[in-house]
C-alpha cells in the first residue's frame, strides 16, 4: 500500500477552505469561538462505526441517517421510490479500491473517463519521490488494479479460478475484487479505511 493522500488533499482541505469562506473567515483568519458550520454526513447504520467528529471546532458533523436509524437498504428503498434506484456509490474515478464491476462500468459507459483513468494508471507506475507510506521512493511499480498489470490489460471482465488461486484470494476477497469495497466514501469515512483491505494491500500495489 502506498502513501494515501486523496482524502486529505482532495476532500478535507477543500471542504475546510470552503467552510471558512462561507463563514467569512478565510485562512489564516482566526474563527471566533462559537462560530461553526454544521455538516451532514451520509453514513448509514451499516457503517455506524465510521461516523466521526470533525477535527476542527468551526465544523460540526451531523449524521442524519443514523439519527433516523436508516440502513443502506432503507436508503435504496427511498431512492427507488423516486426512480433513482441506480444511484451508484460515491468514489473517485481512479480509486484503487474499485472492483472489476466498477472498472467495467467506467469502461463501458464513459469512454472518455476510461481513457483518463488508464492514462492516470500509466502515469503512477514509478510513483514519485515520496510515493509510499514511509515517504520513500517505490522499490517496484505502482498499479491501480490488484492484478499488478496496466489497467488497460487488467482482467476486469472475468477472473478465472486459476487467477484467483494464484492471487491466493479467499471467497470474501474475491467478492471485493469483483464488487469493490462495500462501504461508501466520504471525507470522514474513506473506503480505504476498511480493515479487510488494509490487511492485504488492495489498491496501489508494488
Amino acid at each position: 500500500m502506498t502513501r494515501r493522500q486523496c482524502t486529505g488533499e482532495y476532500k478535507v482541505k477543500p471542504i475546510k477552505q470552503k467552510v471558512r469562506e462561507l463563514l467569512g473567515y478565510p485562512y489564516p483568519s482566526r474563527i471566533p469561538k462559537g462560530v461553526f458550520a454544521e455538516q451532514w454526513v451520509g453514513i448509514s447504520t451499516d457503517e455506524f462505526h465510521r461516523a466521526k467528529d470533525a477535527d476542527v471546532k468551526y465544523m460540526r458533523n451531523r449524521h442524519p441517517l443514523l439519527d433516523m436509524s436508516w440502513s443502506r437498504s432503507d436508503c435504496v428503498r427511498y431512492l427507488t421510490s423516486f426512480g433513482l434506484a441506480d444511484t451508484p456509490k460515491s468514489s473517485c474515478l481512479g480509486c484503487p479500491f474499485h472492483g472489476n464491476a466498477q472498472w467495467r462500468h467506467i469502461r463501458d459507459t464513459s469512454p472518455s473517463e476510461w481513457a483518463d483513468v488508464v492514462e492516470f494508471d500509466a502515469a503512477i507506475r514509478q510513483g514519485n519521490a515520496r510515493a509510499n507510506a514511509s515517504g520513500s521512493r517505490l522499490l517496484g511499480e505502482a498499479f491501480l488494479h490488484r492484478s499488478r498489470v496496466p489497467l488497460s490489460q487488467a482482467p476486469i471482465d472475468h477472473v478465472t479460478a486459476a487467477e484467483r488461486a494464484a492471487l491466493q484470494l479467499s471467497v470474501e476477497e474475491a467478492e471485493v475484487l469483483e464488487s469493490g469495497v462495500e462501504d461508501g466514501c466520504s471525507p470522514w469515512a474513506c473506503r480505504g479505511d476498511a480493515e479487510a483491505l488494509t490487511q492485504d494491500g488492495f489498491g496501489l500495489a508494488t
